[in-house]
């Protein structure tokens, strides 16, 4: 069987893909278990300094391989898609999303094709969004009278209005990349947003990794805090950065003209 998941590595940028191209990407139980596995070795490392996602072939991801879980469940128990570990909030389901959304340095998913159901969902748990203006999206789970439960809930709501958030919820419609922009679901639209996605990439590892990753804590906690905490939040992550070497280089890089040499964060 081959990879379900492939990792490329360069220059503090990791190309991610999906690799079971003969099916749409769809998520089989090998494909769940490999982006989390993927998504947690590239959490550990703190050479990582932003991750590309995106699908191999013609889609990113057509959503759950039904056939493959039917299949699995006729015979033999598998993993429970339900069950949590140890310390986690997500489900197995939902990991394979939300370890994207864990990440502490900053997941830029480039859509082309499909992304359906659980394919959308895992552009969703990316902090950015690049879509070719002929991609499909949708909320496809209604079609088979399900929710999104792969976190799209929790993502979904922080994009896009709570009446736009229902309606594709209800009907399960397919949008394209354009018109996904337009209602938030998408960044901008590329017309091939690999190579745009690890440009953008490969610009965000040459900031400093430490702001990088403070940033990102920053404002995926704003909406959830109140003005109090989150004034608190902004005020302590600041107080992390001021005077630490990646600082420094930062603002002597500035004023030398030159470009900054910046130290990965070691692990943290």
């Amino acid at each position: 069987m081959a990879e379900r998941v492939t990792i490329a590595k360069q220059d503090g940028v990791a190309d991610v893909r999906l690799n079971r191209p003969e099916k749409l990407n769809a998520l089989d139980p090998p494909l769940f278990d490999a982006l989390i596995e993927a998504g947690k070795a590239l959490a550990a490392d703190s050479s990582v300094r932003a991750v590309v996602i995106t699908g191999e072939g013609r889609a990113f991801c057509a959503g759950l391989d039904f056939a493959s879980f039917m299949a699995l469940a006729g015979s033999e128990p598998g993993r429970n898609p339900l069950a949590r570990e140890p310390g986690s909030v997500a489900n197995f389901a939902q990991r394979a999303a939300y370890v994207w959304t864990e990440m502490p340095v900053p997941v830029i998913a480039a859509v082309h094709g499909v992304a359906f159901g659980g394919g959308l969902q895992i552009a969703l748990a990316a902090d950015i969004r690049l879509v070719a203006p002929d991609a499909q999206l949708s909320i496809m789970e209604i079609k088979w009278g399900l929710i999104p439960d792969m976190t799209g809930s929790q993502t979904l709501r922080h994009l896009v209005r709570l009446d736009v958030a229902k309606e594709l919820t209800f009907t399960g419609r397919i949008v394209t990349g354009s018109e996904a922009v337009e209602l938030g679901l998408a960044t901008r639209v590329s017309d091939n947003p690999r190579v745009d996605a690890l440009a953008l990439a490969s610009e965000i590892a040459t900031r400093s990794p430490d702001a990088i990753r403070a940033g990102k804590r920053l404002l995926n906690q704003a909406g959830l805090l109140s003005l109090a905490d989150g004034l608190l939040l902004e005020e302590s992550l600041q107080l992390t950065l001021i005077g630490t070497p990646n600082q420094m280089e930062a603002v002597q890089a500035n004023m030398q003209k030159r470009a900054p040499q910046f130290k990965d964060p070691g692990g943290k």
